[in-house]
C-alpha cells in the first residue's frame, strides 16, 4: 500500500529524472553552434601553429621520389608523433640499382632495334621495408621558414634479379636470348640487333635477401602544417646475402653504399 511519503518520493524522483534528461537534450541549433565553435577553434589553432612554425601532428603520410647516386626509386612513409620533437616512422621503398659502367648503345646513328646495354646480364630491383625515428632539430620559426629534422631507419630488403635479354642474329635467324653458358658467345660477340624489351624476364626473377641502414636530413618548407612539401638528402648502405651479378667483366658486389636526394609530398593529421 502506497503511503503519502512513498508517493512523494516517486513524484520527486520522476521530476528530477525528467529535469536531468531535458538537460541532456541538445537542440539541432545548439549542435550546429557547437560544431561551428569547434571548427573555428581548430582553424585558430592551425593559424597559430602556422604563424609559430610548429610541426604538431598525430600522424603523417607521404609519397616521395628519390634520385640515387646509383639509380632511382619511389617510397611511401607513415609517421606517428611520440613527443613534441620525436616520431616513429614506417617506410616502404622500391628502387633500382644501376651499375656505373652501364652505357646504352647505339649512342647515335640509325638502328632498327631497341637501345641496349652491352655486357649487362641482370636488372636489379629492391623492396625495402624499414622503420626508425624522426627527430625535429629546428622548427620553422614562422610560416615562411624551414623545419629541419633528421631520420635514421633500418630494416629488411628483398633484391630482385631479372635477366637482361638481347635480340641477336644467329645464322640469319633473329633470336632473343639472355646470358647463359650456351649463348655466351652470341650475347657478347654476336651480331646484336638491340634490347630484348621490357616485358622479358619477369617470370624468371631470383630473390636476394638483405638488410639496410639509412640516415638523412629533411627540409620541410611547406607553408601549412597539414601539408607536407619537403626535400630530403641522405645516405644508405645495403648488404645482400651474396654477390649480385649485374654486368659482365665487372666485379660483383655484395655491399652497396649510395647517396640520395628526394622530393616529398603528403599530409598530416
Amino acid at each position: 500500500m502506497l503511503t503519502v511519503k512513498k508517493i512523494y518520493l516517486i513524484i520527486s524522483f520522476t521530476l528530477l529524472s525528467t529535469f536531468l534528461f531535458s538537460q541532456n537534450i541538445v537542440s539541432p541549433k545548439e549542435q550546429k553552434e557547437t560544431k561551428r565553435i569547434e571548427k573555428k577553434k581548430k582553424i585558430n589553432d592551425l593559424i597559430r601553429q602556422d604563424e609559430e612554425g610548429v610541426l604538431v601532428y598525430k600522424k603523417q603520410s607521404l609519397l616521395g621520389v628519390q634520385f640515387r647516386t646509383n639509380g632511382y626509386g619511389v617510397f611511401y612513409e607513415n609517421g606517428r608523433m611520440r613527443s613534441q620533437r620525436n616520431a616513429t616512422i614506417y617506410r616502404l621503398d622500391f628502387t633500382e640499382i644501376k651499375h656505373p659502367k652501364e652505357e646504352k648503345l647505339p649512342e647515335g646513328g640509325f638502328s632498327f632495334g631497341n637501345p641496349y646495354i652491352y655486357g649487362k646480364i641482370n636488372n636489379f630491383y629492391q623492396f625495402h621495408l624499414g622503420f626508425g625515428r624522426q627527430h625535429i632539430l629546428g622548427q620553422k620559426g614562422n610560416k615562411n621558414g624551414v623545419a629541419l629534422s633528421t631520420q635514421y631507419s633500418g630494416g629488411f630488403l628483398v633484391g630482385l634479379l631479372r635477366p637482361y635479354y638481347l635480340d641477336v642474329l644467329d645464322n640469319g635467324t633473329n633470336k632473343t636470348i639472355k646470358f647463359t653458358s650456351q649463348d655466351s658467345a652470341l650475347f657478347v660477340g654476336g651480331y646484336i640487333l638491340g634490347g630484348g624489351g621490357f616485358n622479358k624476364g619477369w617470370n624468371e626473377m631470383k630473390f636476394k635477401p638483405g638488410a639496410f641502414l639509412k640516415t638523412n636530413l629533411r627540409f620541410d618548407f611547406g607553408r601549412f602544417n597539414e601539408v607536407i612539401s619537403a626535400l630530403e638528402v641522405g645516405v644508405s648502405g645495403e648488404f645482400y646475402s651474396e654477390k649480385i651479378p649485374i654486368m659482365l667483366f665487372q666485379k660483383d658486389k655484395q655491399f652497396y653504399f649510395q647517396g640520395h636526394i628526394a622530393l616529398l609530398f603528403g599530409h598530416r593529421k
